[in-house]
């Protein structure tokens, strides 16, 4: 199972971002689009997202909603409902399948696995949150006993959508490779 996780507070950006645009479609709409390519997937909302809610509603998108307390206790809570799961984070434009399937394809369903980048992966322009030398990506399996880092290599992962700058960046980068 794959959940898209879509029900922060936003407010480095000021504005729900999963609904906001890159290339001419809401973010949500183009990570949704490459997750559901691999495995059946839906949408964890919270009363921070109103917006996505009716996007999801809009598109035909199923969706749970979480209490929104925070990315940490939305987690616990799914997997306390749910069990153990891929969760991807919704401001991830350039998120493919086969990074989804890399990941799926690793994860014992015990293990959770935290998808990071290595640093020479990351373009330059770009300033992911860095941990232990790699860069932490919102691709990661949600399991019940440890955790452990799982390489990744699409080198766009480390753009994850959190400021009006980034989300300009994210949008030149769209017209660039046509996504």
């Amino acid at each position: 199972m794959i959940i898209i996780m879509a029900g922060g507070r936003s407010s480095r950006m000021g504005q729900e971002k999963p609904v906001l645009k890159v290339g001419d479609k809401p973010m949500l709409l183009r990570v949704y689009g490459e997750t559901e390519k691999v495995e059946e997937t839906f949408v964890a909302l919270s009363k921070n997202t109103p917006r996505t809610k009716e996007l999801c509603i809009r598109e035909g998108i199923p969706f749970t909603e979480t209490p929104g307390r925070g990315y940490v206790e939305d987690i616990a809570f799914l997997l306390r409902e749910f069990g153990p799961f891929i969760s991807v984070s919704a401001d991830l434009p350039f998120l493919k399948a086969s990074d989804v399937m890399a990941l799926k394809n690793a994860f014992d369903g015990k293990t959770s696995l935290t998808g990071v980048l290595p640093l020479n992966l990351v373009p330059q322009d770009l300033r992911p949150v860095v941990y232990r030398g790699y860069a932490i990506v919102g691709l990661n399996a949600v399991g019940s006993e440890g955790e452990r880092f799982f390489e990744l290599s699409n080198p766009l992962l480390a753009l994850n959508v959190n400021t009006p700058e980034e989300l300009k960046l994210a949008n030149r980068i769209a017209r660039l490779v046509g996504r």
